[in-house]
């Protein structure tokens, strides 16, 4: 059974003295409910369906038939181990087989995805396999370069130190001219 928001309100008093403060000194006192309200904002993504998104489609595209890629789209997510942030950008495509979705469905998808505790290859999984499923195109390639902070701010302090994972289906996975051409256009399309 999921907590109340005062449940949840008094797990945060008590983080907050577990680390040594005092949840009752004055600029500490709504920091509960606005780590809350922050919450709800940052894990949006459990209460929202992919498949809805992408529901509707478009098969009046005129035979387009060539790479639809999202470039650059920003991504911001939280590592399911530390619930630190993951903050960086993915660069979604597909190949259409006859129907295409609206560009901001896609980057909805990603947000979907990224607005959950994660792993960054999860994540990157998901988002590949939603658009594949819903839009049955000849491939899809998901590729996201992000930081971790709990790579960088903790632990082993690697501070400049990227990850990056990719999903090539289809197509992509399978075409080596194709995953080419892809990986040109993210890399030569500033």
């Amino acid at each position: 059974m999921r907590p109340t928001r005062e449940q949840a309100e008094q797990a945060i008093k008590t983080l907050l003295e577990y680390i040594g403060e005092n949840p009752n000194r004055e600029g500490l006192i709504d920091t509960p409910k606005r780590v809350i309200k922050s919450y709800d904002e940052f894990f949006k993504g459990y209460s929202e369906e992919p498949e809805e998104i992408l529901a509707k489609t478009f098969e009046d595209v005129e035979g387009y038939d060539e790479i639809v890629l999202l470039k650059n789209m920003r991504l911001e997510s939280y590592c399911e181990h530390h619930m630190v942030p993951i903050v960086g950008k993915a660069h979604v495509a597909y190949l259409p087989n006859g129907k295409v979705v609206g560009i901001s469905k896609i980057a909805r998808v990603v947000d979907v995805y990224s607005k959950r505790l994660q792993t960054q290859e999860r994540l990157t999984m998901q988002i590949a396999l939603a658009i594949e499923k819903a839009l049955i195109p000849k491939g899809v390639a998901v590729i996201i370069d992000s930081m971790h902070q709990c790579m960088t701010t903790r632990g082993v302090r690697k501070s400049e130190t990227s990850t990056v994972t990719s999903c090539m289906r289809g197509i992509f996975r399978r075409d080596e001219k194709s995953r080419s051409e892809l990986m040109l256009l993210i890399s030569g399309l500033n």
